[in-house]
């Protein structure tokens, strides 16, 4: 029903449109061509003034009512974001600069230069001195927002302070896998033939050293505050994207590729709960590249601790090298059973 309703007052619009065209055509008619053409042209020359000033109030209003609502007014929650914030902000000054002085001009002259008796109009078929102010000065303007764009991306795409901590970042339909290197702060190597959705969600290679104390955790990633972390993005079966929009970055995660990028959080998830004034607060990892059917749930939680907080929960952390195995976890101890045939079994500690 309120289909056919939104198509009969579409229908009707355009039925009042034809109507008030067709009735200024005879109008035209009745008062002279000429004369007609000179009304309208006031007409319209009053309406882009109007327009102008209720475009600009209509800008006001929505900053107004809407900014606060944005993460802008929140600010970014990394280093690398602050750059990223501060590059936004100085294109929109330049852009917001040259769109007030453009529209300005443009309602205004459509006003002042209206249709005159009495004016003779300028025409003038080429001015190079116009033509190289107009390409000159906006290709140096956009220059000097590309190299900073460049410089951030250099920055935050590049090597990482050997401080860093690294997480390994993989993408799957439709959720985050995380690993953590172990002790020996080296991943051990994968292979996707080896992925086991039950066991194995990332292929590692058992046999490999290196691999024995990795730790894999799904959709939630923990970092610590004030420490840079370097991430090591892929994926197990479409292009994905991940997006950290609090901390201002994206990346593509693509199967077979490894993308890298790294940031240094500033705020503990506490500490911008308590600056947002929103008790339910989390940092977002959501995927930001169309990757199926269930794209819209693909988004996972990165939890911003202290240094203290974070060795608690690592060390609350089990290989999964021992989930896959768990017969050669060292924390399980073997219980006998009384019963008429003694037989041994293995019980977690």
């Amino acid at each position: 029903m309120s289909l056919y309703l939104s198509v009969a007052i579409i229908v009707f619009i355009f039925v009042v449109i034809f109507q008030i065209a067709k009735a200024s055509e005879y109008v035209s008619i009745l008062k002279g061509e000429e004369a007609s053409r000179q009304q309208n042209n006031k007409i319209n020359g009053f309406l882009m003034v109007a327009f102008l000033v209720l475009g600009f109030i209509g800008i006001y209003v929505c900053n107004k009512a809407y900014y606060g609502k944005t993460q802008l007014a929140q600010g970014a929650a990394s280093v690398q974001g602050e750059k990223v914030d501060e590059m936004l902000f100085v294109t929109l000054i330049i852009t917001g600069i040259v769109f007030v002085i453009t529209q300005v001009l443009l309602f205004w002259f459509a006003y002042k230069y209206q249709e005159d008796k009495n004016r003779k109009v300028f025409f003038f078929a080429h001015s190079t001195k116009l033509e190289l102010i107009w390409t000159a000065i906006p290709a140096i303007a956009l220059t000097v927002l590309v190299v900073f764009g460049l410089r951030n991306w250099f920055f935050f795409t590049g090597e990482p302070p050997k401080n860093a901590m690294v997480v390994e970042v993989t993408g799957k339909q439709f959720g985050w896998i995380f690993r953590y290197p172990g002790k020996d702060a080296v991943f051990g190597k994968k292979y996707y033939k080896n992925i086991d959705p039950a066991t194995n969600s990332v292929g590692i290679i058992w046999d490999d050293t290196y691999s024995k104390d990795d730790i894999l955790t799904e959709q939630t990633m923990y970092v610590v505050k004030g420490k840079p972390v370097k991430l090591i993005l892929g994926s197990r079966d479409v292009i994905h994207d991940v997006g950290l929009t609090h901390f201002r970055l994206k990346m593509d995660a693509v199967p077979g590729i490894p993308t890298t990028m790294w940031f240094t959080p500033i705020y503990t998830t506490k500490e911008m709960r308590e600056k947002t004034g929103n008790p339910n607060f989390a940092y977002e990892i959501s995927c930001d590249q169309m990757c199926g059917n269930g794209h819209y749930s693909m988004k996972g939680v990165i939890e911003v601790v202290d240094q203290e907080e974070y060795d608690l929960w690592m060390a609350k952390q089990k290989p999964q090298y021992f989930t896959a195995f768990p017969e050669k976890d060292p924390s399980a101890v073997p219980v006998v059973k009384a019963d008429s045939t003694t037989k041994v079994t293995t019980a977690k500690m």
